[in-house]
């Protein structure tokens, strides 16, 4: 008997260790990722939560702790509102425009006409674009004497327009240089979304006599909406982190117009070297992503059509 149970707990081991053969192997392809993840992700996020309680000195080091202390110097701080302000605008300005502009872009490049596949790499070339060769670009175009949308304005006998140099127009202008730079990826995603549409629906509503508008309210919105969805949660995360371009075209001037949290942060950081308000405005941006993510799922999620 007792021989019986040893036999049958060596086999109940051995069965074990077979079942958690494929965990092991998932473990150890996920190593590399939780290794990045851990090192250029993790790793500043529990850093900066903890630099948020303390004073530093000019190397980041953690010299008094004083709590909450930064995090009531940033709400009592006009530049760090101007900063919310900024970034709720620009959000508000970035998100809607550059899905609406993918969508109508992608609409037009998935009509089947001849020399569309022109067009499409056209329409998708911003995807292959740098930031920084993308701002410098724009930095041209808005260039007040020299620049082709002033040119164009003066063409038609509109007044020229101080693109960077006015308060109202700055935030607009990086804007629409931020719409141009994500209105690529955007475009290819949404277009491999209308092209996986079945043809069959578009068919029986032609012949049940439907027009263009009404196909395009009744089946194309409804079967792209994963893929509008998608595109907006990820348009909408990036609004949060553009840096780039507002660093080269307005250095987050004029009068802190373009000053958005991410360029605060880089400011308080490395220019001010102050990294206890820079790590808590690093965790007050955290929270506002994260949350405001959630809320899109929440609510943004119930629209969504999965066939």
């Amino acid at each position: 008997m007792a021989d019986a149970i040893k036999k049958h707990g060596v086999k109940t081991s051995i069965s074990r260790w077979e079942r958690s053969k494929n965990y092991r192997i998932a473990i150890i392809y996920l190593l590399p990722s939780f290794l990045l993840f851990g090192l250029f992700m993790f790793y500043p996020m529990i850093n900066s939560l903890f630099l948020s309680f303390f004073f530093t000195d000019a190397q980041g080091e953690a010299t008094t702790f004083v709590g909450f202390e930064n995090y009531t110097y940033l709400f009592q701080s006009d530049s760090f509102r101007q900063s919310v302000k900024a970034t709720l605008l620009f959000v508000l300005y970035t998100v809607p425009t550059s899905v609406i502009v993918s969508l109508f872009l992608a609409l037009i490049a998935n009509e089947k006409l001849r020399g569309i596949g022109f067009f499409r790499t056209v329409f998708a070339s911003t995807l292959g674009m740098s930031v920084a060769a993308s701002a410098i670009i724009w930095l041209f175009m808005f260039h007040p004497t020299a620049g082709i949308l002033n040119a164009f304005l003066t063409a038609i006998n509109l007044p020229a327009v101080s693109w960077l140099q006015d308060s109202t127009m700055a935030l607009i202008s990086v804007a629409l240089t931020t719409v141009w730079m994500n209105s690529g990826f955007a475009f290819l995603i949404l277009l491999g979304g209308l092209q996986n549409i079945d043809d069959h629906l578009y068919e029986s509503a032609r012949i049940d006599g439907a027009s263009y508008f009404y196909q395009l309210r009744k089946i194309t919105v409804p079967m792209l909406s994963p893929t509008l969805f998608f595109i907006m949660t990820i348009t909408f995360i990036n609004s949060f982190q553009s840096f780039g371009q507002v660093d080269i075209l307005t250095g987050g001037g004029p009068a802190e117009a373009t000053n958005l949290i991410i360029y605060s942060i880089y400011r308080e950081a490395f220019v001010y070297y102050q990294f206890g308000p820079a790590s808590a405005q690093v965790i007050v941006l955290f929270i506002a992503v994260l949350v405001l993510t959630l809320l899109q799922f929440k609510f943004g999620e119930r629209k969504v059509h999965y066939q």
